[in-house]
C-alpha cells in the first residue's frame, strides 16, 4: 500500500505507544520511514521500535524547540528530498492542569498544552509543505473527548477540538497542493501517555463493555488505519476525523 513512500513519524515514546503501531504497519506496508525521540532519556525507549521498523533516520526532536523542529526536518530533506505522509503523535499537559477541572485549569498550562498538541500540528505542517511538492498526507490523534464531555480528560477535551477544527482548515489551505489533513479517533488504549488521565482504568473498562465491537482497539489497528490515509487509496479523503474504537463513539 505504501511502496515507494517515504514518511516521517513524531512521538514514538515506546513500543506500546501509537506512533510505534503506526510505525509497524506501514513500514509493513512498504513505507521507509524517520522517527524522532524527544531527548537523550527517551532514546532507548524510540530505538527498539526504530530498528524493527527499518527506520532510516532517527531524530532529536523537541517540538517546543524551533531550532530541533528545523533541524529535523533540515535533516529529512538532504536524505531524502522529499516525504509522501507526517504522522504528529503528541501531546501534554501538566499534571496539575490536567486533573483540574477546566475552570480551574491555569493560564500557562492551557497555552502550554495547545501549543504542544495543536500548533506543533500547524508548525509541522508549514515545514512539510515544502517537502512535498507532488503531494501527500498530514495525520495526526485526536480523541473522542474533543467531541463530548468524557470525565477526568478535562482541558484536554478543548485542545483536541481546536486540533479537529485545525485540520479542517489546514486541509482547505492546502489542498490546492494536494496535500491532504486528516485527524486519527483512537478508543482508549493503555499507553503512557493515556496512564495520566484521572481513572483512566474505568474508562478502558466502560469503553471495552459499550462498544459495539465489545473489546478496545490496539495500536496495529490504528496503524493500519494511518496507513491506508497515508496512500495512494485514500486520495480523496481530507479535512476528516476518522474514529478507530469499535464503534465506541455512537454510543458514547
Amino acid at each position: 500500500m505504501l511502496d515507494g513512500k517515504k514518511g516521517l513519524i513524531v512521538g514514538v515514546a515506546n513500543e506500546r505507544s501509537i506512533a510505534a503501531g503506526c510505525a509497524m504497519e506501514m513500514a509493513g506496508a512498504g513505507a521507509k520511514l524517520a522517527l524522532t525521540y524527544y531527548n537523550d532519556k527517551a532514546l532507548p525507549h524510540v530505538e527498539p521500535v526504530a530498528k524493527a521498523a527499518g527506520a532510516e533516520m532517527l531524530l532529536k526532536l523537541d517540538v517546543t524547540n524551533e531550532d530541533e523542529l528545523a533541524a529535523a526536518f533540515d535533516d529529512v530533506k538532504a536524505t531524502w528530498g522529499a516525504i509522501d505522509f507526517l504522522v504528529h503523535s503528541i501531546a501534554y499537559c501538566s499534571k496539575e492542569d490536567l486533573h483540574a477541572p477546566v475552570v480551574e485549569c491555569s493560564r500557562d498550562g492551557f497555552a502550554q498544552a495547545m501549543d504542544i498538541s495543536c500548533h506543533s500540528f500547524i508548525r509541522m505542517a508549514r515545514a512539510a509543505v515544502d517537502l512535498m511538492p507532488h503531494g501527500g498526507a498530514l495525520l495526526t490523534m485526536t480523541y473522542h473527548g474533543a467531541e463530548k464531555v468524557v470525565d477526568h480528560y478535562n482541558i484536554m477535551g478543548p485542545v483536541k477540538a481546536a486540533l479537529e477544527a485545525s485540520v479542517r482548515y489546514l486541509a482547505d489551505d492546502l489542498g490546492a497542493r494536494r496535500i491532504r489533513v486528516n485527524a486519527l479517533s483512537p478508543g482508549p488504549i493503555a499507553t503512557r501517555a493515556a496512564s495520566g488521565i484521572g481513572h483512566f482504568d474505568k474508562l478502558l473498562d466502560e469503553a471495552s463493555e459499550r462498544a459495539p465491537g465489545g473489546r478496545l482497539v490496539t495500536i496495529e489497528e490504528v496503524g493500519a488505519a494511518a496507513a491506508f490515509l497515508a496512500s495512494d487509496a485514500a486520495r480523496s479523503i481530507t479535512g476528516g476525523v476518522h474514529y478507530i474504537d469499535n464503534g465506541y463513539n455512537v454510543v458514547a
